[in-house]
């Protein structure tokens, strides 16, 4: 099964040109990002320190990562410790495998999902579709992308294009009847139809958000309750979790979670903050008869062992995604259906492999407006460069590109090639909008004229 973070070269561009061409899905991303990034920069100016908050955060992460396997350890002793059932997945297809098992042994027809990035890079929705199981996803975006059947854009947001109408259509087509483009009936149509979902799944599946090491508690983070009526109802609970999503202890969760929402949707903490310990023991009244945490590595070991291991840090709140302007006009399509905007642009080519996402590292502005908008302070900016300069390493780039560029470097390396290139671009600058590259840059924009006489020569 190829990696659903794979995108094929020429992908990004092909779907951006797409998403800048429809006018009513760049209105809709200008205004749900920029709503959310206003969000962001409101809550965290209520913050008393916001940076030295950033700090802790980024110390926290960082100080994980240098001694993860062993947190990932005791996290697992924890969970089994109080019940719960710890699976090893070293890759997608062994999480695959190991949640369809589950599912198979529990006699499962039906599953419920919560809304899960890690579900989505394993594949898992058609594996389990595969093996007779109905998936359900019960985040409301997620559920209308699923009737559609399309994949979520945004992390935080994953329907953020759709319009009223459009989901009027979807659900008057599995309703069979008609259903207006009415906001209250929109609504009454989805809780009626998830409600029944809730009530009659023999397994719940959700993600992590942090799974904390000192307790083996799952914490998860949303605003419509599904996630916790998904970990408590159905009989078998099966939470799919990264393994860089482990925290060592509460007290240091509770840190994360001061930014987590603050830097998603702007609220002070999300609607509902659940921790789920072990499975529902005697005496109480929910939770589920089993629980199973399938801890996916997926590649992260080799990133943690290589030069970008910061970025096993993110927090997936997404306010990259809200601060960066290649994804408020190309969408989150073009970067593929797991993650999108510069999380995904960093992540696709770590996890898929650099020549199997080729565009990803180079849809930037390089601006630096996601690094200040990330909460734990990755530098993202910096990591896309890196993976730029890792591809022209590994001659991932194209033949013609890879030339390009080392003939550029050969002849500013000498100051006679120098000026011999800088005085031949000045008499050949009026081609350049219209042969080679230039065409497309001067597409959009005018290309200012060289002055007669150049510095150096002044």
């Amino acid at each position: 099964m190829t990696s659903p973070l794979a995108r094929p070269r020429g992908a990004f561009r092909a779907a951006a040109a797409a998403k800048v061409a429809d006018a009513h899905a760049q209105q809709a991303l200008d205004e749900a990002t920029g709503r959310l990034y206003g969000h962001r920069l409101a809550a965290w100016g209520e913050l008393e320190d916001v940076e030295a908050l950033r700090e802790r955060a980024r110390q926290i992460r960082t100080g994980t990562l240098e001694h993860l396997e062993a947190h990932v350890d005791d996290f697992a002793r924890a969970v089994e410790a109080r019940g719960g059932r710890v699976h090893r997945a070293a890759s997608a297809a062994e999480a695959r495998e190991a949640v369809v098992e589950i599912c198979r042994r529990a006699g499962a027809r039906r599953a419920a999902k919560s809304k899960s990035m890690a579900t989505e890079e394993i594949g898992l929705n058609p594996a389990l579709e595969a093996a007779g199981i109905e998936v359900v996803e019960t985040d409301l975006g997620e559920y209308i992308l699923q009737l559609g059947g399309e994949h979520p854009v945004h992390i935080v947001a994953p329907a953020i294009e759709k319009t009223a109408a459009e989901v009027a259509e979807l659900f008057s087509r599995v309703e069979g009847r008609p259903v207006s483009d009415d906001l209250a009936e929109l609504t009454a149509t989805a809780r009626r139809r998830l409600r029944e979902v809730f009530l009659t799944a023999d397994v719940g599946i959700t993600g992590a958000n942090f799974g904390v090491a000192e307790t083996g508690s799952i914490c998860l983070v949303s605003n419509e309750g599904n996630a916790r009526l998904v970990s408590s109802l159905p009989r078998v609970h099966v939470a799919v979790m990264g393994m860089e999503r482990v925290v060592p202890t509460l007290d240091e969760v509770a840190v994360l979670l001061q930014l987590l929402a603050r830097s998603a949707t702007g609220q002070k903490l999300t609607s509902y903050t659940t921790l789920v310990t072990g499975p529902r023991r005697e005496g109480e009244k929910d939770g589920p008869e089993e629980l199973h945490v399938v801890i996916v590595d997926n590649g992260r070991t080799d990133i943690l062992a290589g030069p970008h291991r910061v970025m096993l840090s993110c927090i997936r709140c997404g306010a990259c995604i809200n601060a960066c302007p290649v994804y408020r006009k190309a969408g989150g399509a073009a970067y593929g259906p797991v993650l999108s905007g510069p999380m995904g642009a960093v992540y696709g080519p770590l996890l898929a492999g650099l020549d199997r996402a080729a565009d990803l590292p180079h849809a930037s502005s390089l601006c630096g407006a996601c690094t200040a908008a990330c909460p734990v302070k990755i530098p993202l900016h910096d990591l896309l460069l890196d993976l730029r300069r890792d591809q022209a390493a590994a001659g991932v780039a194209p033949l013609r590109e890879r030339l390009a560029f080392a003939l550029w470097s050969l002849a500013w390396s000498r100051p006679a090639t120098y000026r011999l290139s800088t005085r031949l671009a000045r008499l050949g600058q009026p081609l350049a909008g219209r042969v080679g590259p230039g065409r497309a840059w001067a597409r959009e924009r005018a290309l200012p004229r060289f002055a007669r006489r150049r510095f150096r020569d002044r």
